[in-house]
């Protein structure tokens, strides 16, 4: 066990699959205490798990306290939680939109909201936002997930200069598409699940998935003490997409 972490306490929302769960297990193994939020946190692996809706300010603020009752402090806010949506700007009706908005973006707000007393006194405060491959690429049929994880690495900036002064560290990671059990709901879901793996791995030029442990070591770079001058930046985990233009093999 790591102690880069030691004496340290995160909350790690959407904790309980994916790449929350990888985050949670990461900054665990590096000495942190981690509780975890989560719509379903039932298997979580985390010092606390809490069910919590990022779409309700109440359950927010009753999670947050739940940690600061338990651990008496609070140092580290990984804003995890998101859910997917699928189309072009005319494929979800204004409820989706609102209700994907209010997950990815507002909830980020709600919970940052909640936690900033306590990490305004933190002595390691950081956030740190999942972003995503989205924001900086444009990728067909995902209009509104996009819109959404531009609006978080746009708000990843503004946070970081509010904040700056205040000492508390905030910075975005952008993954690619990555092996999680929403990904495997869409292959599942494809006409030729094999075929459209395969588009996915050729989409990003390292030729596979992201893993979500590989986002996970990215957000445990930027939530630690050690990074102390990394603020307003965002760590693309996504196999060279956001950046590299290679030539076809043949």
């Amino acid at each position: 066990m790591s102690s880069e972490f030691s004496g340290l306490v995160a909350i790690v929302t959407g904790g309980a699959s994916g790449i929350g769960a990888a985050i949670a297990r990461r900054l665990r193994a590096d000495g942190a205490t981690v509780a975890v939020f989560d719509v379903r946190p039932e298997g979580a692996i985390a010092d606390l798990a809490v069910e919590v809706d990022v779409t309700d300010d109440a359950s927010v603020r009753d999670g947050v306290e739940q940690v600061v009752n338990s651990f008496g402090r609070l140092d580290i806010v990984v804003n995890n939680a998101g859910i997917g949506a699928q189309g072009d700007i005319a494929a979800n009706g204004d409820d989706e939109w609102h209700r994907v908005w209010d997950v990815n973006v507002v909830g980020l707000a709600r919970v940052s909201r909640a936690a900033l007393p306590h990490l305004r006194v933190s002595p390691a405060a950081a956030i740190v936002n999942t972003s995503s491959i989205a924001a900086t690429a444009g990728l067909p049929q995902r209009a509104l997930y996009s819109a959404t994880k531009g609006a978080v690495l746009s708000l990843t900036r503004a946070m970081a200069a509010d904040h700056l002064r205040e000492r508390i560290r905030v910075n975005a990671v952008n993954p690619g598409t990555a092996d999680t059990p929403w990904v495997g709901r869409l292959l599942d879901a494809a006409a030729d699940p094999t075929a459209e793996r395969a588009a996915l791995e050729a989409r990003q030029p390292h030729g596979r998935l992201v893993s979500p442990d590989e986002v996970a070591a990215a957000v445990a770079y930027l939530a630690s003490p050690a990074a102390g001058s990394t603020t307003g930046a965002s760590i693309a985990v996504d196999g060279g997409m956001q950046e590299l233009r290679l030539r076809p093999e043949h």
